[in-house]
């Protein structure tokens, strides 16, 4: 009697076998005797797929629901330091009264002068303010870099099945400073460049800037996991050589892109357009825009709310690809077919 067996296969597997679609993340066997055919069956389009990672993501946040806390408490502190190091600049003296235009006038001479770029008249900081406006950058990287290490410590604890803590994560992170610090500057770095690149050169400029955006983005996906399960490491370029690896012993080297979970969004927007086209039909129908005014304020809430659990969810979903590349665990609820299908392949590859 012959016997059918399912398997799942990832990237790599299949690009050592050109005659399998890429595309195709399952194939089955069947097994006669000493002889095996192979065929194809049809995988999940990638609106089934986000719907299922969305699924499989929301189940670990709710198992772990202090997960939700990391991002509105790097978002508060993001905001509280820079504001701290923004005042002294804000409330520097004019002999003026700060709620006056007059201050603001001249703190606006102070640190902003004219400039002509490409044919255009604009202000551009001066050197002071351009200095002290790349220290905030750099500010505002280490303070997200640090509250992310620490998010990442506590969804890769999920992952294994322990509990969340939020204090847990900070200690972590605190004792990972030296790490956070240089992967700032450095990243930091790199992100300069490519904003240089683009806002310098024109439209070949910006597809270039494009372009490494894209590979950099490849290439730093699983650097914050690193730093996590890395406690040696501190080098920032260890760090990125680490994360390369991982992908490329895991998925290769023909990719051109990260899917996520992101595809569903597509939906979302669709079924808030029609919503709100139809509150607008029905609003000018009754001469009632009160209810207009409703639908847009719950569409705008709901919004919110979703794009917040989608964020922690995408996070969430990095950090079991990380484990499934680096330690080869598939992390519940996830199976290994919505791991293998994490990014754009070349075509023909």
């Amino acid at each position: 009697m012959p016997v059918l067996r399912i398997i799942t296969i990832s990237p790599k597997i299949v690009t050592d076998n050109p005659g399998i679609n890429v595309k195709t993340r399952v194939i089955a066997q069947a097994v006669i005797g000493n002889k095996t055919a192979v065929f194809e069956i049809k995988a999940m389009n990638k609106f089934e797929r986000s719907w299922m990672l969305f699924k499989s993501s929301l189940n670990v946040i709710l198992k772990n629901k202090e997960l939700l806390i990391f991002p509105i408490v790097t978002s508060i502190a993001t905001i509280v330091i820079l504001l701290f190091f923004f005042a002294p600049a804000a409330l520097w003296p004019t002999g003026h009264s700060y709620f006056s235009a007059e201050h603001w006038h001249a703190l606006g001479s102070m640190y902003f002068h004219p400039t002509h770029v490409r044919g255009h008249d604009s202000f551009g900081p001066t050197p002071i303010a351009g200095a002290y406006m790349i220290f905030l950058y750099f500010v505002s990287m280490f303070v997200a870099t640090f509250f992310n290490v620490a998010f990442y410590n506590e969804i890769l604890a999920a992952l294994n099945g322990e509990s969340v803590s939020l204090s847990r994560g900070l200690k972590f992170a605190c004792s990972r400073w030296q790490a956070i610090v240089m992967w700032s500057l450095f990243a930091g770095v790199i992100g300069l460049i490519i904003k240089a690149i683009e806002r310098r050169s024109g439209l070949v400029g910006s597809i270039i800037a494009r372009l490494l955006g894209a590979a950099w983005s490849i290439a730093a996906v699983f650097v914050l996991p690193v730093i996590v399960r890395d406690a040696e490491t501190n080098n920032p370029i260890t760090m990125l050589k680490k994360s390369v690896g991982t992908v490329k012993q895991m998925w290769g080297e023909g990719l051109i892109g990260y899917i996520g979970i992101g595809a569903i969004n597509s939906i979302v927007m669709i079924c808030s357009m029609v919503l709100i086209g139809g509150a607008v039909a029905v609003s000018t129908q009754w001469h009632n825009f009160w209810l207009l005014g409703f639908v847009i304020a719950g569409w705008l809430i709901s919004m919110m709310i979703w794009s917040y659990l989608m964020n922690v969810a995408g996070l969430v979903y990095k950090g079991a690809l990380f484990l499934y590349a680096s330690e080869g665990i598939i992390s519940q609820p996830y199976d290994q077919q919505m791991l293998d299908s994490a990014w754009r392949f070349k075509r023909g590859q």
